[in-house]
């Protein structure tokens, strides 16, 4: 049996800080919203769970929301269900990521997530495309760099 990160070294690339921007746009382009962001990738050893997501979100206004999002791993493939969501990521080459998750309070809703990670692991460009009820209805645009 494969480790995590054995099995799946693009993931394994983005272990460390991120800090970016979010930025979620409607169909028609109009920002609905835009906050920073600062995202840890950890892979912890001897953990009840072998990847360990905290994501710290921080508007202009001074909100802050921060959530933890521990990942099971089985098969190629990273496992998320908590309070928050539900989901899966796997690899689709070198440097791209996809994740599907569903929010468990947004009925009816999932995103899927492209994560392309450049060639020298210091900076992301991530893609959310949101659904419901099978049609998109807004984007999350993000763009990130190493922090450590």
């Amino acid at each position: 049996m494969s480790t995590i990160r054995e099995a799946m070294p693009v993931l394994t690339r983005h272990e460390g800080v991120w800090g970016g921007a979010y930025t979620t746009v409607d169909n028609d382009g109009t920002i609905l919203d835009q906050h920073e962001c600062r995202i840890t990738c950890e892979f912890p050893d001897d953990q009840p769970y072998p990847y360990f997501q905290t994501n710290r979100y921080t508007w202009a206004d001074g909100k802050v929301e921060e959530y933890q999002f521990p990942g099971a791993y089985q098969d190629k493939v990273l496992l998320f269900d908590t309070e928050r969501i539900e989901g899966k990521a796997w690899e689709a080459d070198d440097s791209l990521v996809i994740l599907w998750f569903a929010y468990k309070g947004i009925p009816d809703a999932f995103v899927y997530e492209m994560i392309h990670l450049s060639k020298c692991n210091n900076h992301r460009a991530r893609t959310w495309h949101w659904f419901k009820q099978g049609e998109i209805y807004q984007r999350t645009l993000i763009k990130e760099h190493r922090v450590q």
